[in-house]
């Protein structure tokens, strides 16, 4: 089957984004775009989650009405992915009217089958996670075990979905299919707390004398639905369960759903039981990636230290003195470069300008613009060589590229599959100093410069397929510059000698350096 459907989380419109949630859909994007290289027929959705206790209270203390705020900080996330270049196909929101008929159709059936049922419960809740815990979970502490602020006691009727119904099948189901959940530091993790813990049924429903800001709990008017049950079924809401059916069966199971760490919980655990219990195939893989953390805290609005990601591109756009497209590039490579995806990463102003000054100015930018220099010089930017053969030099390490990348690429390792392709980056700059063309040049040797300047334009232009789903803008100059304006970035296009001529129409420095004081 050629689909291929991956998901961000629904981001909660509580406050402005940070470059957290930038990392998230950057790397939702960069999956999604490499597929389209592999010609498959993606479809990437995001949106924002938009009920819950907290939403409401924090409207009402603004004083504005709690439509207009969500619409208003929802219109905040659409803005910040279509800055960062992110593409994706569809954006839900939880308050659309579509996915709230999902929802009350999922508790319906899931009551139908005996899975819902009513109780009285007494127990510690966490206002602002929207959250309850056991007095084990709590470790003798009054604190959230997430958010470390203070819980509530509660005590109250409620609805109840039959989570523990399902360990066993949970625990068999990730014995049997070991990479559901990556890395596997965080399958790890799963499966140990469901050996260790016996699952506690899953609260899903919340008084609306408490809460008014929810889905109408389709059992019982006095209550809404739970805010984490609610936004988990966007995953299949958005793509036509309960709707559109057609779609649906064409889309699911997701190929992957992208979230950080903390919410692994919700996705592992959650969301495959009420798959489950919808006799719904769950997704193939849940992956969560770690945290950018600032002065060594996670960043998040309680502690504020949240760097926001707008205020970033516009500073790194001055600093290199290029418009907002390629500080935004700099931005989605310095973010998938500098950690593993799954490890957490330290943001800092330097780490970023140095890795930018290092890869893109000296290596990357330095090598298009000597090139493209010389293509001028020496050939009145036209070259069309007899020979079109890959140079010794340059075959361990793009025969490597080829062996690596894809394999990188799909295991989500994108910061090693980026070290693939400067690993022949570097290849080519030294063959430019080895090869010395202003001694060919002054020796005449007009049919040794084509091939040499062919062979570091063929070189590029199979860079700038590879960098395309981190670099999209700087994939799409590269092409320009290299007059491919056009050419569609396609993987079979990766073989060596798929173009055999180029007219150069240079442009300015990609990459600049960025003075460091």
């Amino acid at each position: 089957m050629n689909k291929y459907y991956l998901t961000t989380p629904l981001y909660y419109v509580n406050a402005k984004p940070h470059v957290g949630h930038a990392y998230t859909n950057i790397i939702a994007d960069c999956m999604a775009r490499f597929k389209r290289l592999e010609g498959r027929d993606v479809f990437l959705l995001t949106g924002t989650d938009e009920h819950g206790e907290k939403i409401k209270k924090i409207a009402t203390e603004s004083g504005e009405d709690v439509e207009k705020f969500v619409d208003r900080f929802s219109d905040n996330f659409k803005k910040l992915w279509e800055k960062l270049n992110v593409s994706y196909d569809f954006f839900i929101r939880t308050t659309c009217d579509f996915h709230k008929e999902v929802v009350k159709k999922i508790i319906l059936s899931l009551h139908q089958k005996g899975d819902i049922y009513r109780k009285k419960y007494k127990g510690y809740y966490c206002i602002p996670c929207e959250s309850f815990w056991t007095e084990f979970q709590l470790k003798r502490s009054a604190e959230c075990p997430d958010c470390s602020r203070a819980v509530d006691i509660l005590e109250e009727d409620n609805y109840f979905f039959k989570l523990s119904k399902y360990q066993d099948w949970l625990i068999k189901y990730l014995k049997s299919n070991t990479d559901f959940v990556r890395p596997k530091t965080r399958y790890n993790e799963v499966l140990s707390f469901l050996e260790k813990n016996t699952l506690e049924d899953l609260c899903i429903s919340r008084l609306k004398k408490r809460l008014s800001w929810g889905i109408d709990f389709p059992l019982d008017d006095n209550y809404v639905v739970y805010v984490w049950f609610d936004a988990l079924a966007n995953y299949i809401s958005g793509i036509g369960f309960g709707s559109n059916e057609k779609k649906f069966k064409s889309l699911w199971p997701a190929d992957i759903h992208f979230m950080a760490k903390d919410i692994l919980r919700h996705h592992a655990i959650f969301w495959p039981i009420m798959l489950k219990a919808l006799d719904i195939e769950p997704p193939r893989v849940i992956f969560a990636h770690g945290w950018w953390k600032f002065e060594g805290e996670k960043m998040s609005k309680t502690r504020g230290n949240i760097v926001n990601p707008l205020d970033l591109i516009a500073a790194l756009s001055k600093s290199l003195s290029r418009d907002d497209q390629i500080a935004v590039d700099a931005l989605r490579y310095f973010l998938l470069r500098e950690v593993p995806l799954g490890l957490d990463g330290t943001f800092s102003w330097s780490a970023l300008v140095n890795r930018i000054n290092s890869d893109l100015a000296n290596d990357l930018g330095n090598l298009v613009f000597r090139t493209l220099n010389m293509a001028e010089k020496y050939l009145q930017g036209q070259v069309c060589p007899k020979d079109h053969e890959l140079p010794s030099e340059f075959k361990e390490s793009i025969v490597g590229l080829d062996k690596k990348y894809l394999d990188r690429m799909n295991r989500c390792e994108f910061s090693c599959a980026l070290e693939e392709v400067f690993k022949f980056i570097s290849v080519m700059n030294k063959y430019i100093e080895d090869t010395k063309p202003w001694v060919l040049w002054k020796e005449n040797k007009e049919d040794k410069i084509k091939s040499f300047l062919y062979s570091l334009l063929e070189g590029i232009r199979i860079i700038s397929l590879h960098i395309y789903p981190v670099m999209p803008t700087v994939a799409e100059s590269i092409n320009r510059q290299l007059g491919l304006d056009g050419k569609p970035f396609v993987l079979h296009n990766k073989t060596w000698a798929n173009q055999k001529k180029f007219r150069i129409k240079k442009e300015s420095p990609l990459f600049p350096r960025i003075d460091v004081d």
